[in-house]
């Protein structure tokens, strides 16, 4: 269902175990607050990333509520998913400004032009699922895999974490995180679903009253990227921003040569949409494999619609499922919400200049809850699946990929292009599964642990 969403219950509460499905909502007031709260827990990296990639954040910020619209009407309205920016492609586009010019109007071309052709390519691999048959995702992707993919997207992020944002204002991490640990856990009703938006308010708070009782701070500044004396709260970029106004859209430029400095992402894309369709099938208790195939294409048709306008990549986004798993209200109204307000966001320079001046370390106290509860939902996908780890086959890749992931560990291949974290524990994860998986069939034979197949999966 797309639209036309079932009150749920009385609309305002639900009971204990009890969970809002996709089709189904609660009262607009409440619904409008899960909207926001989505948005909340994309604006961080949606707009980090672009920034990162040297594309603009207020396309990627408008853009990403239309990949989300687009996406929730591909999937027919099965998987609630926000699409943020995707950073599976930030080593590739690094890579890219090395060789075309750096910082420059036609490196942004070549940039959104090889992003687009990625996008294309993984509309046409969810095309060939759909219609092949889901059972080849589930062979690349058994359990095991599924379930260390999972795992990897978010633990693979904490040293955003550890790296970027905790460092800015430890104490006020630190604090952020405690009262959203109560908020959630100690009250039961509304607000405690919104928890993670009213944490982060109260960290907002926090930092601008740090500010006026004990001046600036002293610590790492994301802005500057070295350690200088700030204020914690800045307001500075809003009043300066337009309340109204057309974000700085481009045409892409595509080359063959920058194409493939960035394809090896699709591979790392695949993985991260089958994980959260997966994790999101897990929480919801819905079959989703009959949409994979739908998802995977969405996010490939989102990418080239959004590069196509001088935006950035996309995919599912971790952030948003931790915040399903925090709330249980998976809502597809939510997110048609969020999607909204971030269309609104991208017209109006002023409101994203707000939410960007959340402190860094507010942001530090929220992902730190996200990206745990994300990694921990691989840890149920293995447990449901009953997946053997005393079989070294399961243990050994799997381990191997998310060390790699949380490290994050760099591979250069060349002089211009690495694989690291995420996407490259991907790789070794699904590669090295498989590959083990391989050997192991021709050295042992039939030679298989009875009752548990390999990857988790019954045997038959």
């Amino acid at each position: 269902m797309v639209a036309g969403w079932t009150k749920h219950g009385d609309g305002r509460t639900l009971a204990p175990g009890e969970v809002v499905r996709p089709d189904e909502r609660l009262s607009w007031p409440r619904m409008i607050g899960f909207g926001a709260q989505h948005v909340i827990a994309m604006f961080g990296a949606t707009f980090v990333f672009p920034l990162v990639m040297g594309l603009d954040p207020n396309v990627a910020i408008m853009f990403s509520g239309v990949a989300t619209i687009m996406f929730l009407l591909i999937v027919n309205g099965k998987i609630p998913s926000y699409l943020g920016t995707s950073a599976s492609f930030v080593g590739g586009v690094l890579a890219i400004r090395a060789l075309y010019g750096g910082d420059t109007p036609a490196a942004d071309a070549i940039v959104t032009g090889a992003i687009l052709v990625v996008g294309l390519v993984l509309a046409l691999v969810g095309i060939a699922i759909h219609y092949l048959g889901v059972q080849i995702i589930n062979r690349v992707f058994p359990p095991v895999v599924t379930g260390a993919v999972v795992m990897l997207i978010g633990f693979g992020l904490a040293y955003v974490v550890a790296d970027v944002y905790w460092p800015q204002d430890q104490w006020i991490a630190l604090t952020t995180m405690t009262v959203t640990f109560v908020l959630i856990v100690v009250f039961k009703g509304f607000v405690g679903r919104i928890g993670i938006l009213l944490g982060l308010v109260v960290g907002f708070l926090l930092s601008w009253v740090a500010d006026r009782v004990f001046g600036n701070i002293t610590a790492y500044n994301a802005v500057t990227q070295k350690v200088d004396t700030h204020p914690r709260v800045s307001f500075s970029g809003v009043a300066d921003a337009a309340w109204i106004g057309w974000p700085n859209t481009h045409l892409p430029d595509i080359r063959f040569s920058a194409v493939l400095l960035v394809l090896p992402a699709v591979i790392a894309l695949i993985a991260e949409n089958v994980g959260h369709v997966k994790a999101v099938g897990e929480m919801t208790g819905a079959d989703v494999d009959p949409y994979l195939g739908r998802a995977i294409a969405g996010d490939g048709l989102a990418t080239a619609v959004a590069s196509a306008f001088g935006g950035s990549p996309t995919t599912t986004y971790a952030e948003n499922i931790g915040v399903m798993a925090a709330t249980r209200v998976y809502s597809t109204a939510a997110y048609y919400i969020a999607a909204v307000i971030a269309i609104l966001f991208g017209l109006c320079p002023k409101f994203g200049a707000l939410v960007a001046a959340t402190p860094g370390g507010v942001l530090g106290g929220i992902t730190v809850i996200l990206y745990g509860m994300i990694g921990l939902l691989g840890a149920k996908i293995w447990v449901e699946n009953r997946v053997d780890f005393s079989d070294p086959i399961n243990m050994v890749p799997i381990g191997a990929g998310i060390i790699l992931a949380i490290g994050p560990v760099r591979h250069p291949i060349g002089s211009t292009f690495a694989l690291e974290g995420i996407a490259l524990g991907t790789i070794v994860v699904v590669g090295g599964y498989h590959l083990l998986r391989a050997l192991s069939r021709k050295g042992r034979g039939r030679d298989v642990p009875p009752g548990i197949a390999h990857g988790g999966e019954a045997a038959g």
